[in-house]
Parts: C-alpha cells; structure tokens; sequence
C-alpha cells in the first residue's frame, strides 16, 4: 500500500510500530521492518552505547529501513543524534517536540524527522520548523496520553499541516487503517498492537496479563509521575493512588536509586530529566522522581516480568487484542484486511452510482 509515509521512509506498508521503552529492541524493530512496516527502536532507556550497539544488531537482522525514537529533553540528546548520523539511521522519531535545531541538523544530513505530538498547536509547531511528518496520538494510546480522541484530534492537525500525518491510538486492525486514510493519515503507528506479538520480547506471563484484560481494565492516572498517563490498571497502580506523601517520596526513591545505577545517571541529571517531564506543572518531589524514573516501573513489568512490581502501559485496544501473531503476520493480515474493507467501499459506492 503505497502512501505520503511509504514513500517518505521508503517502508512497503503504511504501518509503523513505535519505539516503546524496554519493548522496542532490536529483535522486535527488526521483525517490524522486514514485515514491511516502520520499525523504530525505543532509545530512552538505553545508554548511548547500547543505542549504537542496537542499531547495529537491527541492521544485521534487515536491509529495510528502520528509525531511532528519541527523547529530545534528554541531557545527551545531540550526541544520541549524532550516533544516529553515524550510524546512518534513516529515520529519527521524537517522543516530545524537537527543537528546530536538532531538526536543522537531522535534516541536512538527510534523516526523515517525525515527531510525535497530541495538540494541534504542537504539529503545526514542529511542521514550521521542519518536520517531516507528524505522528498524532489521540488519547485512547497507552502511555502519556492526551483527552482528545483521535477521531476528533486527527481530522484537526490533516486539516492545519502540509506533511504527511500518521494516526495513532486506537489501531490495531485493517479497518482501523482505512478508517484513518479516509480522514487524511498517510498510516497508521501502533504500540500496544506490536507489543502484543510473538515477536516482541516482553515475558509471556505480561503479555498473558494484557491479553486477559478488558476494555474497563485500562485506566488513566496521575499517580505513577503525576502526568495523564494510560495503564493497565493493577495493585501497584492503586496503591500507588492510595499512598500518602512520605510512603510515595520512599518508593520514587527507590526506583529513581535503581535507574540511575542501570543508566548511569547522576543524581543531578535524574532531577533535570523529572523537570523536563513535569510540562510546566506544579509536581512534588516525590512525583518529580517517579517522573524522572518511571522507566524502571516499565521495565519490571517488560523486562522482569513483575507485574506486581512494575507498570504496563497499555492503549485502549487491549481489551479488543486477542491473539499474538508474529509482526508478519499481523502486517500482512491488516494490509489484506484493509483491501478487503477498500474494495467493499467501492463497490458500495459504484452500487449506490448505478
């Protein structure tokens, strides 16, 4: 399927799996990628050599094109850039809005910049500046998330930039793509989908977790770094939202000690990496640290497998997952699916014609 995205990045389907912390590594972006669609490798939560090192391994398992998510706040973003343009990286997606600096930069060396945003005011930012493309995550995505659904925030920013849009929040099927063509996407990006994946690293006990799960079983809450942000909901989360000030600053304490030692951040840095996620809010202490070290919350849950210890982000379409097909299969499945819907469609409208 031939779009404004496939021909951007070079990629056969209008499908990209986006870069998850602890989810999106090399064995899971190189599936994606060989499957036809955008693979982006989750950086957050790798050190600037196992960033290189990672991208590398997607390499020797594809020749298709791949990307890199970034976090442009980080500290040591310009040099994360520049291991991408080193290791010729053909796509550099961004958790929050670049500056037009990095963007200057990506682009003269001939990267494909696309950001992920989900505001309007955000993607005709980052569009005046540069940008390639634009991904909009409407507030059914897992993770931070936004109130506005993607039905009502899509239509918007296709309507207010002139690059390509992808969709996301909410995917996961073929009907899901056609149904984001028709309002102007060049595709679609799913996580919670390609996380859900035999391909996908994540312990087979979690993914037992969100497969089980029901829609009413996903839930949005500030209590884990004090931002909107979309989960499943478990013990931890409700006693997370049932602490008391002094019980939570000693366990965003814990967790912030046990990500600085895996990153090898000081304890300077975690504070500046928690300031630069608050957005302008008003966080505590306790919150700021949860917000600086939420990636260890992710990772006992992706990466060891406790669900009781660890959170699982989760978009909306957990509760309508019911399989875990390899990345082939589910890129193949929904390309056919789409045609399949795309063909009814027309032969609708050439009946209501006649």
């Amino acid at each position: 399927m031939e779009t404004a995205l496939t021909r951007l990045t070079g990629v056969r389907h209008p499908v990209v799996q986006t870069g998850m912390g602890w989810v999106a590594g090399p064995r899971l972006v190189s599936a994606a990628a060989n499957a036809g669609a955008l693979g982006i490798l989750g950086s957050a939560t790798m050190t600037p050599a196992q960033l290189r090192a990672a991208i590398r391994e997607v390499r020797s398992r594809t020749g298709a094109p791949f990307g890199v998510n970034l976090r442009a706040d980080a500290q040591d973003a310009a040099e994360r850039v520049e291991i991408l343009l080193a290791e010729g990286v053909r796509v550099a997606s961004f958790a929050l809005a670049p500056s037009a600096e990095l963007i200057t930069r990506l682009k003269e060396a001939g990267v494909v910049v696309i950001p992920s945003v989900g505001a309007r005011r955000h993607a005709e930012k980052v569009a005046a500046w540069g940008a390639d493309a634009v991904i909009v995550q409407g507030g059914e995505g897992g993770g931070h998330t936004g109130e506005v659904a993607t039905s009502v925030l899509l239509p918007q920013v296709v309507d207010a930039v002139r690059i390509p849009v992808v969709a996301a929040g909410g995917f996961f099927d073929g009907r899901g793509l056609v149904a984001a063509l028709a309002y102007g996407a060049a595709g679609v990006a799913m996580g919670t989908r390609f996380l859900l994946t035999s391909d996908s690293t994540v312990p087979d006990p979690v993914k037992a977790r969100y497969l089980a799960a029901t829609v009413r079983d996903v839930t949005v809450t500030r209590a884990v770094d004090g931002l909107p942000h979309r989960m499943l909901r478990t013990d931890l989360v409700t006693a997370l939202e049932r602490s008391g000030r002094v019980r939570t600053l000693g366990h965003a304490l814990r967790r912030a000690a046990g990500f600085r030692r895996l990153s090898g951040l000081t304890w300077r840095q975690l504070a500046r990496d928690g300031l630069a996620l608050r957005h302008g809010k008003e966080l505590s202490w306790s919150r700021l640290l949860l917000a600086a070290n939420t990636p260890m919350l992710l990772k006992s849950a992706m990466v060891d497998g406790r669900t009781d210890l660890g959170v699982m982000a989760a978009g909306q379409v957990t509760g309508v997952i019911e399989d875990l097909p390899s990345c082939a299969e589910l890129v193949e499945r929904m390309v056919k699916e789409a045609e399949e819907v795309m063909t009814a469609l027309a032969g609708l409208a050439e009946g209501t014609g006649g």
